[in-house]
């Protein structure tokens, strides 16, 4: 009977810290208004897909969005944030690392700096 305690106490005991460990995820949106077309979101989920902590990434270029799923226990959204900006995109209150964002494609780039695609007629 001691024996059925004590292998009942080790299993709950043992469960309770795999519930300790487990990762919590977390999804935010972060608001990206210099996205311009499917080359930027390519540009940012492949270098986000990289990096440490993140499960899933979605850009949504029309919408100016970046969908972004993470583990809290690896990386935060200040990060994440951070890492947009060094792709050369503003990433809410954080603006585009200035040489990263020369290097984008002339596509990729604000219209009123000569960027943007042409518009349809």
């Amino acid at each position: 009977m001691k024996k059925a305690q004590l292998l009942l106490l080790l299993l709950i005991g043992l469960t309770g810290a795999a519930m300790a460990q487990q990762k919590t995820i977390v999804t935010v949106v972060i608001k990206t208004p210099t996205v311009q077309c499917d080359q930027c979101k390519q540009r940012i989920e492949n270098y986000l897909s990289h990096e440490d902590g993140i499960v899933k990434v979605d850009v949504d270029f029309k919408k100016k969005i970046a969908t972004v799923k993470y583990m809290t226990d690896r990386t935060n959204v200040e990060n994440i944030k951070t890492d947009i900006a060094n792709c050369g995109y503003d990433a809410d209150d954080i603006t585009a690392e200035p040489d990263s964002y020369k290097r984008l494609p002339i596509c990729c780039k604000k219209p009123e700096d000569g960027g943007g695609h042409p518009t349809k007629n």
